[in-house]
């Protein structure tokens, strides 16, 4: 079977647009760096970088021919299945062993902002794309699937430590300084949670760069969303 990873590369972001071409050194963008860390995975067969909810006008040569465009999360995630013909990975030993639909490391997440992984089968995609309705459904391809536990077969990876107070997610210009030092004070590929848990041992002031950034912000945006729609909704039925 091949595993593939899609790498949801988003320019649209409200609070920080066009991140994933912004630079975390003097030669690799954000995205360059999530592509050289993934060259060193002995589980991925194929990398596909979907580029949801973008212009083309913003597009660079690199992302018209590398990424694919399509309406929204959902749709681009089902899209480029077809168009690839691949297959969303069922994943690698407990995942494919125990038949689960989804594997994920945030339910409950022990695992630093930033470092989350989803695992599915297509034939889980699927069914969330033909069912879900809500924009945060359709935005986030897989909240569907964690919201309906009984629909799928779910599990979660626990890490040994809980590092889900840590963050080096890139939601604002904050997390990108954090970043940026993260990796000046690295000099080898991959980057692993334990050498940035030995800087933050060392240099623990850097990691106060985005304390501030609000963490729930997405959900809450995608909440107000929901509910707008809901209404909406409501109203066209009376």
């Amino acid at each position: 079977m091949m595993v593939d990873c899609i790498i949801q590369a988003r320019m649209g972001s409200s609070r920080l647009p066009g991140k994933v071409l912004m630079k975390v050194d003097s030669k690799n963008t954000i995205l360059d760096s999530m592509l050289n860390q993934l060259k060193y995975s002995k589980l991925i067969d194929r990398t596909i970088i979907d580029e949801a909810q973008s212009e083309a006008s913003s597009h660079s040569s690199f992302q018209r021919e590398y990424c694919a465009q399509f309406t929204d999360g959902s749709d681009s995630y089902f899209s480029a299945k077809k168009m690839h013909e691949c297959t969303i990975p069922n994943g690698q030993g407990p995942t494919t062993k125990n038949n689960y639909d989804y594997i994920t490391t945030f339910l409950p997440s022990t695992f630093p902002s930033g470092t989350e992984v989803e695992i599915f089968s297509f034939s889980a995609l699927e069914k969330a794309w033909n069912e879900s309705n809500l924009p945060s459904e359709r935005e986030h391809v897989t909240p569907y699937i964690h919201r309906n536990p009984k629909k799928f077969k779910i599990s979660n990876f626990e890490n040994d430590i809980d590092l889900s107070k840590f963050s080096w997610a890139v939601d604002e210009k904050d997390d990108l300084s954090l970043v940026q030092k993260i990796v000046s004070r690295v000099n080898h590929e991959p980057i692993l949670i334990n050498d940035i848990l030995t800087i933050l041992e060392n240099e623990p002031k850097i990691f106060e760069i985005n304390l501030n950034v609000n963490r729930n912000a997405g959900n809450e945006k995608s909440e107000k969303e929901d509910i707008e729609f809901l209404k909406n909704k409501e109203n066209q039925s009376e």
